[in-house]
């Protein structure tokens, strides 16, 4: 009865058909014995069922040893033990979800987002995973944008696989914007037709308040019209005369005369040259308004500083000694506490080149929980361990780094290409991750926008 699982009991059935012809249960107290296991941390009930088990068993002419040793496995077994069906219903989702993300990664990528809120990670990270594996990613865009995110014809073949996946680019729908609604996006898709040209021919083809459009602007959403985020709110700005305004001011009787008397005059006023918006300043907006951004990471702002004090990257880890300590620092994409882990923590951590695994052993969670519990930027010092492509960094100590992001948003450009830093050879002190000529600055707005991690138990 365990052949197939080589003599380790895997499921419950096997459980049940071990207490039936080993030691003589009835179907119906094997099924007494299922339920015990599944309910084995709340209840602790399989105790009641060991004598009658082990008398079973050496009635039948098991040694008393041997008894006891199945008895054992079998209360194990209930801390991960459950149905052969839903074995087989989790291999088969697991396989299908690999093979299509692996050969089709474009329409994977696309149904998870549409799909969302659901799942293990945020969107930001599913559109980072699918950029890594060279897909090609699309803003939001009122010419080209639908409410759900679409795919289209890829410019960039040279992510194509083997079965012909991976040739679309993933346009990113209405539906990543905070605030726009489906019926907005429908009203818009709708009378679009051949395109807008102008924020004006928009706000006056679909009727939308002005608050809407404001929205379209703040996502940086009229690109194929010309205009950038900062340009686009100008444009809206006169529309309407104050911030959520519901209709433009050309659309009020009293200044309808004025406006078409005056139309040269407010032709050249559209022209005036605004300053540049920086490139942090604009990846802060697009987490604020679309939670993910396709210009920058935000930890790429701060990566000369990081450098400075040691901390290594993400893709940097695959060069490193295993067994040596090292500095890293990333977003907090993921916790989880598995019940059957106790109570260790395991963490996603994200940079601008990748993710890292980190193992927080419960020791050091109850010394640092709300670090752990409460950082949106963590900085973190351990030993790297490797076996092949599997690496994980297991925690020795924890800074909550948030409010370094604060000054992203005062970022010109990125910082130029960097060479990789020296390993930590003095056992990463936590001054050295806060830095001696830096303070640890409370979290602010930009760190406030950022994902906060999602928490899985």
């Amino acid at each position: 009865m365990l052949d197939k699982t080589k003599g380790v009991p895997l499921f419950q059935e096997q459980a049940m058909k071990i207490a039936i012809v080993g030691a003589g249960f009835t179907p119906g107290e094997a099924d007494k014995l299922r339920k015990a296991m599944a309910t084995f941390k709340r209840t602790g009930q399989i105790g009641d069922f060991k004598e009658k088990f082990l008398n079973g068993m050496v009635g039948n002419g098991y040694e008393s040893d041997f008894a006891e040793r199945c008895f054992k496995q079998i209360e194990g077994f209930s801390d991960y033990g459950f149905p052969e069906s839903h074995s087989a219903s989790f291999a088969l989702l697991a396989y299908i979800s690999s093979w299509i993300k692996c050969y089709y990664p474009d329409a994977f990528t696309c149904a998870l987002l549409n799909s969302l809120p659901m799942g293990f990670y945020s969107s930001s990270s599913l559109v980072r995973d699918f950029r890594d594996h060279k897909g090609e990613v699309r803003a939001v865009d009122v010419n080209h944008s639908t409410w759900d995110h679409l795919l289209e014809p890829a410019d960039n073949l040279s992510a194509q696989t083997p079965e012909g996946g991976g040739i679309m680019a993933l346009r990113l729908g209405f539906r990543q914007i905070k605030g726009v609604s489906k019926p907005e996006a429908e009203i818009l898709t709708q009378v679009r037709t051949s395109g807008f040209d102008s924020v004006r021919d928009l706000y006056f083809r679909t009727g939308l308040p002005v608050a809407v459009i404001e929205k379209l602007a703040r996502a940086d959403c009229f690109r194929s019209l010309g205009l950038d985020r900062r340009t686009a709110l100008w444009a809206v700005q006169g529309l309407g005369a104050s911030t959520g305004a519901r209709s433009a001011v050309e659309d009020l009787p009293l200044f309808e005369h004025a406006l078409e008397s005056n139309a040269e005059a407010m032709q050249r006023e559209t022209e005036v040259k605004l300053p540049t918006m920086p490139l942090g300043e604009h990846v802060v907006e697009d987490y604020t308004t679309l939670r993910l951004s396709l210009k920058a990471h935000p930890v790429s702002f701060i990566r000369s500083d990081l450098k400075a004090r040691s901390f290594i990257t993400a893709s940097e880890l695959m060069e490193h000694p295993a067994n040596r300590l090292v500095t890293v620092a990333g977003l907090v994409l993921v916790r989880q506490r598995p019940g059957t882990a106790s109570g260790v923590i395991f963490a996603t951590l994200e940079d601008e080149t990748g993710v890292i695994n980190i193992i927080i052993w419960p020791k050091l969670f109850e010394a640092e929980r709300r670090t752990v519990i409460g950082a949106r930027f963590l900085g973190v010092v351990g030993m790297l361990q490797r076996e092949e492509t599997v690496m994980h960094v297991v925690a020795r100590q924890l800074v909550d780094m948030s409010g370094e992001l604060a000054s992203i948003s005062d970022c010109e450009k990125l910082p130029n290409p960097y060479e990789p830093s020296d390993e930590v050879r003095n056992g990463g002190m936590t001054e050295q991750i806060v830095g001696a000529e830096h303070s640890i600055r409370k979290p602010g707005r930009v760190s406030a926008i950022l994902p906060k991690g999602r928490n899985f138990h």
